[in-house]
């Protein structure tokens, strides 16, 4: 006689599989920790959907001690039209508030990090910021 208990936990376990609702795959969105800069100042970058694509703009600022401050930057831009590729990785521009200037950008998502890198020519910048909780 065949045993119905394994049969029917494995119909069960097939049922509430097919009824899960799909995991969402992780996002970069949201807002994320600088590392710091030469003067020791950090922000907070919040990364959004904007259209279709990814974009960065500076929410917060900070000086060396965590006092929240102002600057120019606050509100500008850092990265857009960001699109993922098939390895992960988003790819656009970026724009550094230290030179002025934008580049071509790529951002990577490594669980509670965010790989940042650029580059100019033959000269490259990487920060990993931390999501802000």
């Amino acid at each position: 006689m065949i045993q119905m208990f394994p049969l029917l936990s494995l119909a069960l376990a097939a049922v509430a599989l097919v009824a899960a609702p799909t995991a969402r795959a992780a996002s970069p969105e949201g807002v994320w920790l600088t590392q710091p800069d030469r003067k020791g100042g950090y922000a907070h970058i919040r990364a959004h959907a904007c259209g279709p694509a990814l974009c960065g703009t500076v929410e917060k600022a900070f000086d060396r001690t965590g006092a929240e401050i102002w600057t120019p930057n606050v509100g500008k831009r850092v990265f857009w039209d960001m699109w993922e590729d098939e390895q992960g990785h988003y790819r656009g521009r970026a724009w550094v508030p230290m030179l002025k200037r934008e580049y071509p950008g790529s951002i990577r998502l490594l669980g509670d990090r965010l790989q940042v890198h650029g580059c100019s020519g033959p000269i490259c910048m990487s920060q990993t910021w931390t999501r802000v909780k």
